[in-house]
């Protein structure tokens, strides 16, 4: 059985990780205000407990993911932009969902069920080896899935959900062989998904885990209900630090808000691509194990995680940030599917990744080239219609990575198209390095280009133009927390909340907010929209001075 070489998985991932995270600024949405939080947070003006944003509450419950980015900024500090800083966290964590994803799949492969049939005269893989390879499997099936691109890379409570259901994962592969790691894993997980504002799925995924931990092989029964035992106890402490942070909500949609089941398949049709047909495949093929009153570990405790992301997916808002915790499952089921995969299926993989990543790699090149140069002419009009404004600039550095991405790209693909049969990850290093070549390219010739359209930063020049170098106080109206943050950090403005507009000479409120500033009192000065939405406008308004009474 051919390993698949450590120095090309590992720069694979290292790739992975860090393209997304550098060189951006914080982006609009969930991004921008977690960053406000955290760096209200640093700057010590809000309680580490109730962190507040111009007075507002966050509207997730879980605070890890503020006081992460907190931390790393105060240690940073002076050393990184705040920005930056705050991500670096982030990105460790990303890195720890890979890693603790790999050790849970080639623990998972140690189970007597899951190892490959004896052949009758010997030459079958080592366990050892074939453990190896389907963790190998796993993390490429993981990194290729289409949903975990963009979500991974935001300092969001979805990335610690994310990695703490992962180590809960882990620790229930563990069980029974190493239990000391399984239980330093699993406290580290159920903590920090409770802390991340998802205790339910804390105690659902314990409990669970805990029942197949004690019915499952291999171990003996005293073995595995010691670490039944400690599953529970994990999962009951969990439960307990909700309770006394007060983090339980009942967040289940009621029935008239469900999703259509449409909606459903479509979202899981391309979130978990291409994960779910070899899961699929993975259930169908072993199907007799999993009906089987074995309880088959490899099988079923990937598919409980699964099946709670969904549940969740189909019960609670939003849908797709939920089942992003079910993508190592995923992952794991379909690295299952390789040794029964037919040749046939496998070439289908192939090609359809292999058209779909190529292609999508040549739009990305003819796009930047149409904006660098203005040729092809039509897309340099889309851009210049969808970004107006926009000034492209070359940079040696991202043009060189983008480069060397495709080049090893173009290798790959004259190494695939060869003869590797012995290679039982081959389906799977095709969609993995095309999700991380069109990731790769994306945030690197197009992040310009995407830092304009997704970043407040061009919209708070504007204001920040209007209202001059040293405007004093500003007052907000009807401003969401992340035009609050972005405010504060591009314009670097000392914002006043609506109970403070008596002492402010400015104001700045959004032109959909419901009452208007009172024109008898504030003067409309500017009026200005993001570039890439005409729609999204801020309103720069002047205290009007009142004449003096004689």
């Amino acid at each position: 059985m051919r390993p698949l070489p450590r120095w090309a998985l590992l720069l694979l991932c290292l790739a992975y990780v860090v393209a997304g995270y550098l060189g951006r600024d914080p982006w609009r949405g969930e991004d921008i205000t977690a960053f406000g939080y955290m760096r209200e947070l640093a700057l010590g003006r809000t309680d580490w407990s109730a962190p507040l944003l111009l007075g507002l509450p966050p509207e997730t419950d879980g605070l890890l993911p503020y006081w992460l980015g907190a931390w790393a900024i105060q240690a940073l500090d002076g050393w990184l932009p705040a920005a930056l800083a705050a991500r670096l966290p982030f990105m460790a964590l990303l890195a720890l969902t890979l890693v603790a994803t790999w050790h849970a799949v080639q623990h998972l492969a140690r189970c007597p069920g899951a190892q490959p049939v004896a052949f009758a005269f010997g030459g079958e893989a080592e366990p050892a080896a074939y453990a190896r390879t389907m963790a190998d499997s796993a993390l490429l099936a993981l990194i290729a899935c289409l949903g975990l691109m963009q979500y991974s890379h935001e300092t969001t409570s979805y990335l610690t959900q994310l990695t703490c259901s992962t180590l809960v994962f882990t620790a229930a592969a563990l069980v029974p062989q190493r239990l000391g790691w399984s239980a330093l894993a699993g406290a580290a997980g159920m903590a920090g998904l409770v802390l991340s504002g998802a205790p339910a799925i804390a105690l659902l995924l314990g409990l669970g885990s805990a029942w197949l931990a004690w019915q499952a092989q291999p171990g003996s029964q005293r073995q595995r209900a010691a670490g039944a035992a400690m599953l529970v106890a994990l999962a009951l402490a969990a439960a307990l630090l909700a309770a006394a942070l007060d983090l339980w909500r009942w967040r289940i949609l009621d029935w008239q808000d469900m999703k259509d089941w449409d909606s459903l398949l479509r979202l899981l049709a391309w979130f978990t691509w291409p994960a779910w047909p070899l899961a699929l495949w993975t259930c169908w093929r072993w199907r007799q194990q999993i009906a089987s009153r074995q309880w088959h570990r490899h099988l079923w405790l990937p598919l409980w995680f699964a099946l709670v992301a969904i549940a969740a997916t189909l019960a609670t808002e939003p849908s797709d940030r939920a089942l992003l915790l079910g993508l190592p499952a995923l992952a794991t089921l379909a690295a299952f599917a390789l040794p029964t995969l037919q040749r046939s299926l496998a070439a289908l993989i192939d090609w359809f990744t292999l058209l779909f990543f190529s292609i999508g790699a040549i739009a990305v090149w003819v796009v930047w080239l149409a904006v660098q140069t203005g040729v092809p002419a039509k897309p340099a009009a889309n851009v210049a219609r969808l970004a107006p404004g926009y000034v492209a600039e070359f940079s040696a550095l991202p043009f060189a990575v983008a480069l060397a991405a495709t080049l090893a790209w173009a290798a790959l693909v004259r190494w695939r198209t060869g003869r590797h049969r012995s290679a039982l990850w081959k389906s799977l290093v095709l969609p993995a390095s095309g999700a991380t070549l069109g990731w790769l390219l994306v945030m690197t010739l197009w992040l310009p280009l995407l830092d304009y359209g997704r970043s407040f930063a061009p919209q708070i020049a504007g204001i920040t133009a209007v209202l001059g170098k040293q405007p004093g106080c500003v007052a907000g109206h009807g401003l969401s927390r992340a035009q609050i943050a972005a405010l504060q950090y591009h314009g670097g403005l000392g914002m006043a909340d609506a109970g403070q507009h008596a002492s402010c000479d400015w104001l700045v409120a959004d032109a959909s907010a419901r009452p208007r500033p009172d024109p008898q009192r504030w003067q409309l000065m500017a009026s200005v929209s993001r570039p890439t939405e005409r729609n999204d406008r801020l309103l720069v308004l002047r205290r009007v001075v009142q004449p003096a009474l004689p």
